[in-house]
């Protein structure tokens, strides 16, 4: 006998729709660009009982900083594990970044301006009472639906009879004070919110593995205070970063309500802007972890293979960019929401997608995975088609808003964000270029040769999301060549990069083009943003770094180019994929003769990299000497294909110790590389 807590009778009532003439209107687009993309493409098998289930998920307050996303130093392997049997959406985008709208734009699957949802506090039941939000869709279609966690943020429960068959659940909590910003706690995963959140969804799947169900569990954490176990804690112990940015965040900002934040205007020490992005990574791996229950569950139930998966974010949140730490803005990292979605035998998994979509558009996408109608009045877009075929053509924009009188509003198309602030009380307009400022640092609405782009895109914002749609799909205002492209030749390579070098510190410039991000000057910064794009023609946005051939000659000036890039790394985007794509320049190119190079660093502490070219396949051995010819440490690196072996993934790595694992102390010491034929010797200095 299942527990009657979640499992009971329900009554499946019929929807009635009147289309007003926007609707008719806003229907008729959607159905064309469903006709457009939809035709041809295969539909998904639904499980031989009836429709797939659902589990959906959403994180308050999480922003694509996962592993998944690119973010190495992030432990979030269960995110990850979900994106490789699924469809990873990096350019998603919320309607408001605001906790409450966001979560009423997604549930009812209309924008913020029609559901008039613009603060924390109203519930979409008083705004728009006969709206039918997709839990009430999914029930009316014979769904078991479940609500666990926070889901709608209504801050007291409204146990919403049309959109759940039980009450919904959320858990009690201890450490509810708000007196600290962060803390390690010693505690069990089950202690806190989330944990309690996990283990009733787990127990919850055992209960309903056997209806057709609907599952929706919200988690709190990386939400603020920053309060998790402390083993989530001890998974970073090393600071994040040495250029930690200036945070003042306004006096209203949530993170000022903790008492050992400053009060006022008073901007945050390094030190405490560090506790705290050290606080949001574990908060993150720790609801990270409670994910992995759930989809455990899924696994040894066996349902896995007959249920939808989507897991996303409400909103972004700022970690100091911007000098802000929260929310509430119309940048792309209080915009922008991890978006994940697993569907069962989608025949492409583990795919990244840049194509554009919004949060908006989770209802109508739930319906067609599952081979439900999708209501008329929806001003989503179903995603399923990018799933099916991750190259269909897709929205050329998406649109955001804040403010409560909605004066602040946004556009993001594939290269540029914009936006108008037409009711504060500075009216502004803003535009960021991210082929060239991924970062949003340079506003340029305001220079003299962007007035039409800007003319442009004001007029693509009035327009709105159903000019945007695929099949009514804008040009975008691009100039004719790639930024980055310096040459203008239709391709970025070795030769673009060579430009820009050729160019730092010069007093007057024969190619603008080489000041890439027209920020007044030639540096490493314009460097990177040709390397990271290496292989991009004026024809296809595929980077393909590994078709770019370089002669051998080249590969000295390469290197140097990769040493500056590492020793100014401040672990950004733009660096790790500079960096990268210049690793990858050097490691195709097919040396003339066997050599032994320089270590990096030198002088070091305590580890050090030896890097070497191999003219042809080699068993490559190094030895380590000191000043009396002692062998203190062989490294027996093995056979080897001929190739260049410079940059830290490929050279030898020998971690500073002799062949008992003793550090060995400052002075001079040689190395010798064996490899075939050639035997060749080095000095290297050690200073600690």
């Amino acid at each position: 006998m299942h527990k009657e807590s979640t499992i009971q009778t329900h009554k499946q009532s019929s929807e009635k729709h009147s289309l007003t003439r926007r609707d008719f209107i806003s229907t008729s687009l959607k159905a064309s660009a469903a006709a457009f993309t939809t035709a041809l493409l295969p539909r998904f098998q639904a499980d031989a009982a009836g429709q797939y289930n659902v589990l959906f998920i959403m994180v308050d307050d999480l922003r694509p900083m996962l592993g998944c996303y690119g973010h190495s130093e992030m432990h979030t392997p269960n995110i990850d594990r979900l994106a490789q049997r699924g469809t990873l959406f990096n350019r998603a985008y919320c309607q408001f970044p605001v906790c409450n709208p966001s979560r009423a734009s997604i549930l009812t699957g209309l924008r913020p301006e029609t559901n008039g949802i613009q603060d924390n506090y109203t519930h979409f039941r008083d705004t728009v009472p006969n709206t039918v939000a997709f839990p009430q869709h999914f029930k009316n279609h014979g769904y078991h639906t479940l609500s666990i966690g926070k889901i709608e943020h209504s801050r007291t429960v409204i146990n919403d009879e049309l959109l759940w068959s039980a009450p919904v659940w959320k858990s009690s909590h201890r450490y509810s004070s708000r007196s600290h910003s962060w803390r390690a706690l010693e505690v069990d995963d089950n202690e806190l919110r989330d944990g309690k959140n996990a283990k009733r969804a787990v127990e919850v799947l055992e209960e309903i593995k056997d209806l057709q169900f609907l599952l929706a569990v919200g988690f709190y954490k990386p939400h603020l205070p920053f309060n998790a176990p402390a083993k989530y804690y001890d998974l970073y112990d090393a600071p994040i970063t040495d250029r930690v940015p200036q945070v003042v965040p306004h006096s209203e900002h949530e993170i000022r309500n903790y008492f050992d934040i400053p009060s006022g205007e008073e901007p945050l020490s390094k030190e405490k802007t560090l506790e705290l992005i050290r606080g949001y990574m574990a908060a993150t791996s720790y609801m990270d972890a409670q994910v992995g229950r759930v989809l455990d569950q899924l696994d040894t139930l066996g349902l896995t293979e007959k249920t939808v998966v989507l897991l996303c974010g409400d909103h972004g949140f700022h970690l100091g960019e911007h000098e802000t730490l929260g929310k509430r803005t119309l940048f792309e990292v209080a915009l922008r929401s991890p978006l994940i979605v697993s569907i069962p035998g989608q025949e492409h998994i583990g795919v990244r997608t840049d194509a554009l979509v919004e949060l908006v558009d989770i209802y109508p996408t739930l319906c067609d995975a599952c081979q439900l109608p999708i209501p008329d009045q929806l001003e989503g877009l179903s995603m399923v088609p990018v799933i099916r075929e991750p190259a269909t053509p897709w929205k050329s924009a998406a649109f955001s808003k804040t403010g409560k009188e909605y004066g602040k509003q946004s556009i993001r198309t594939k290269r540029y964000r914009y936006s108008e602030h037409v009711k504060s009380v500075f009216p502004r307009k803003e535009l960021y270029d991210h082929n060239t400022d991924p970062d949003e640092k340079l506003n340029i609405a305001n220079l003299p040769e962007n007035s039409e782009l800007v003319s442009h895109l004001s007029e693509r914002l009035r327009a709105g999301w159903q000019a945007a749609l695929p099949t009514h799909q804008e040009r975008e205002f691009d100039a004719m060549f790639l930024p980055w492209d310096v040459n203008n030749d239709g391709i970025v390579d070795i030769q673009d990069l060579f430009l820009v070098a050729n160019s730092f510190d010069a007093a007057t410039l024969e190619n603008p083009k080489v000041d890439v991000n027209r920020d007044g000057r030639v540096d490493l910064i314009d460097l990177l943003l040709v390397a990271s794009h290496l292989g991009e023609s004026s024809t296809s946005s595929t980077a393909a770094p590994k078709s770019i051939s370089i002669p051998f000659q080249y590969v000295d000036r390469i290197e140097q180019m990769l040493i500056e890039a590492r020793l100014a790394d401040d672990g950004s985007n733009l660096f790790r994929k500079g960096i990268a794509n210049l690793e990858m320049l050097i490691d195709a190119v097919m040396p003339t003769k066997t050599v032994l190079l320089p270590n990096y660093p030198n002088p070091f502490n305590p580890e050090t990299w030896i890097p070497y070219d191999l003219a042809k396949e080699s068993d490559v051995r190094i030895t380590i000497y000191n000043l009396k010819g002692e062998s203190l440490k062989q490294l027996n690196i093995g056979l080897q294909a001929a190739g260049t072996y410079r940059t830290r993934s490929r050279a030898a790595y020998w971690d500073g110790c002799n062949s008992v694992g003793e550090p060995v102390a400052s002075g001079i010491y040689f190395y010798t590389l064996c490899a075939g034929q050639t035997k060749a010797t080095r000095k290297m200095v050690i200073e600690k």
